[in-house]
């Protein structure tokens, strides 16, 4: 797994707590847009995920999958169509973005709780910003369950338990989801990021819950 050599290890509870909003706008027609207009074929081979990731579709746009192993942060040929998203990794959300991608979860699809601790996950604040949604999706963090709208971006504590459930029967969900390592200008908006915005939903956990292995559900 990759490791960022020389990255102190983050404080997360203390930088987004489990989930928050940060004060950012996102232009969500223009990324919309941005995003429809890929051809369908550069989301052909882009799977890259395993695990309890292995319901949802990924086209990474700068590094690699962690199922490649240890290989260079880079940009790939997809983010050379899609100048919004670029400057939104490099500008608005500050520079030090390390692996960016699009996710799809389909309708229906669960990805169950988990914690992400490997090195690098340590290292970077993830951020999560909607492209297709709707309301019957839920983000579960730390026992919360959260609704993130197109227009929003988030800091998840992917530190932290948490899962995803698409309840719709019928739409999926496609996210922007990137790793930073922390600059002067995301740090500021972490400072003025909105939390305490989750619900209590035990209808939501306990499907995500009923996603588990067996051995895991139980122990």
């Amino acid at each position: 797994m990759l490791d960022l050599r020389g990255q102190p290890v983050l404080d997360k509870l203390a930088l987004v707590g489990a989930c928050s909003r940060l004060p950012l706008a996102i232009d969500a027609r223009r990324l919309a847009d941005e995003v429809s207009a890929l051809p369908p074929e550069d989301w052909n081979g882009n799977r890259g995920s395993r695990g309890v990731h292995r319901a949802a579709q990924a086209l990474f746009l700068r590094g690699y999958a962690p199922t490649k192993g240890e290989l260079p942060i880079e940009d790939q040929p997809a983010l050379g169509q899609l100048p919004y998203i670029r400057q939104l990794m490099d500008q608005e959300l500050g520079p030090g973005a390390q692996r960016c991608l699009l996710a799809r979860l389909p309708a229906g699809a669960v990805i169950a709780p988990h914690e992400d601790t490997a090195p690098y996950f340590m290292k970077t604040v993830r951020i999560h910003i909607p492209v297709f949604t709707h309301d019957a999706i839920w983000m579960v963090c730390a026992g919360r369950s959260y609704r993130m709208k197109p227009g929003e971006a988030w800091a998840l504590n992917n530190n932290a338990v948490h899962a995803v459930w698409n309840a719709h029967d019928s739409l999926s969900r496609t996210h922007l989801i990137c790793d930073f390592v922390p600059s002067a200008r995301l740090l500021e908006l972490l400072q003025h990021s909105e939390r305490e915005l989750g619900e209590v939903r035990p209808e939501v956990d306990a499907r995500v819950q009923a996603a588990l292995p067996p051995a895991a559900a139980t122990g």
